[in-house]
C-alpha cells in the first residue's frame, strides 16, 4: 500500500517487545495495529513512534488488529507543555475513545493536525479544541442542530437545554438556568472560537459527546481538572 500519514493516538505493550497503536490515519480513519519490536531497546521505531508527531505508515491484514510495516517521521513533534500537553491528551484520547475503526474522516485529519499546531499557544487552544470537537460531531452525524424540539428557530431571549438524543435543544422555564439563545444562535453562524462564547462552546460540544463517550470518564479531563485546582490553591 502506498504509505499513508498519520498520526499515533494511544500505545500499550503487548508482549516482551511489541506495542499495539492507535493511529489516526489521513484516509482509513483510526487504525489498531500491531508495532512489532518497537519497545526493544536500541529500536529506531521507538523513537519514531510518539504522540504529536507527523508519521507515514503501511500496515497489512484483513482483521481488526493490523500489522505495522512502514513507519517513517515526516516532520517535527508538536512542542507540547503543561496545559497545552494535557489538551493533547485530550485530543489523543478523544479520538481513540469515539472514532469506530476504519471510518473515514479526513478532515477530522486535517484538523487534528491544525490543532496541534495551535495547543502551544494558549490563546488558540480552546478554540481549536471546539472546532475539532464539532468537525468531529459532523463526521458522524452527531453535531448540534441549533433549532428547538419542534425543529423551531431558536428565540434569542428563551433559555435551553442541550437534547442529546434528537441533538437539537429544549427550551426551559425562567429562571431554570440553561443557555441563552442569543449565545447558542451565534453558535449557529460557526463562531466557535469567539472568546465571549468559549464557556458556551464547551458545554455544547461536551453535551453532545456525552453520548458517545459513555459514563466512562476521560483521563485527560480529571488530568485537567487537577491542574486548575492546584492553580487555585497556589
Amino acid at each position: 500500500m502506498t504509505p499513508e500519514p498519520a498520526f499515533l493516538l494511544h500505545k500499550r505493550p503487548y508482549r516482551e517487545t511489541s506495542a499495539i497503536v492507535e493511529l489516526l490515519t489521513l484516509t482509513q480513519g483510526r487504525v489498531r495495529a500491531v508495532a512489532q519490536g518497537v519497545q526493544r531497546g536500541g529500536s529506531k521505531a521507538r523513537g519514531i513512534l510518539q504522540p504529536y508527531s507527523p508519521l507515514h505508515v503501511t500496515w497489512s491484514g484483513n482483521g481488526e488488529l493490523k500489522r505495522l510495516r512502514l513507519l517513517e517521521s515526516q516532520g517535527s513533534t508538536a512542542l507540547l507543555a503543561g496545559e497545552g500537553l494535557l489538551c493533547g491528551f485530550y485530543a489523543n484520547e478523544l479520538m481513540a475513545r469515539v472514532l469506530p475503526l476504519e471510518y473515514p474522516v479526513g478532515e477530522v485529519f486535517s484538523l487534528y493536525a491544525l490543532t496541534l499546531e495551535a495547543l502551544p499557544s494558549p490563546a488558540k487552544r480552546a478554540g481549536a479544541l471546539r472546532r475539532l470537537e464539532i468537525t468531529l460531531l459532523e463526521s458522524l452525524d452527531m453535531a448540534p442542530r441549533f433549532v428547538d424540539e419542534h425543529d423551531a428557530p431558536l428565540d434569542a431571549y428563551t433559555h435551553y437545554l442541550y437534547h442529546a438524543e434528537r441533538h437539537c435543544f429544549r427550551a426551559i422555564a425562567p429562571g431554570q438556568g440553561g443557555i441563552d439563545g442569543r449565545s447558542l444562535k451565534w453558535l449557529a453562524r460557526g463562531d466557535w472560537e469567539a472568546p465571549g462564547l468559549a464557556g458556551v462552546a464547551k458545554h455544547v460540544t461536551r453535551a453532545a459527546l456525552a453520548p458517545l463517550l459513555g459514563e466512562r470518564p476521560l483521563r485527560s479531563r480529571e488530568l485537567m481538572r487537577r491542574l486548575a485546582e492546584r492553580r487555585r490553591t497556589s
